[in-house]
């Protein structure tokens, strides 16, 4: 009888891994998403000429850096948020949220 019982114990374990494995098949993992962000950032003055129409603060997380993210109708441009120019540059701007 002893024997019995533990053949229904070894029995009902099996049975519990074949249901765990089954639903593990069908998780689907996440695929990989595409980082857009500045991954490297220009000290250099944007010209007074180029029409600034917003900025966003971006927060180092790799592989993104610190950046101020300025925008124009139709680019974006990483600056490095300790230039001197950087305040100056924000004045007016508004500020945009994700």
């Amino acid at each position: 009888m002893a024997w019995t019982s533990r053949l229904i114990t070894v029995a009902v374990l099996i049975a519990l891994m074949g249901c765990f494995t089954g639903a593990l098949g069908n998780y689907r993992r996440p695929t990989r998403v595409g980082v857009s962000c500045c991954k490297e950032v220009s000290r250099a003055r944007i010209p007074a000429e180029i029409e600034l129409v917003g900025y966003k603060h971006q927060n180092a997380l790799s592989p993104c850096v610190d950046a101020i993210i300025f925008y124009t109708e139709k680019e974006k441009i990483c600056s490095d948020p300790a230039a001197r120019w950087i305040k100056g540059r924000m004045n007016g701007l508004k500020e945009i949220v994700d």
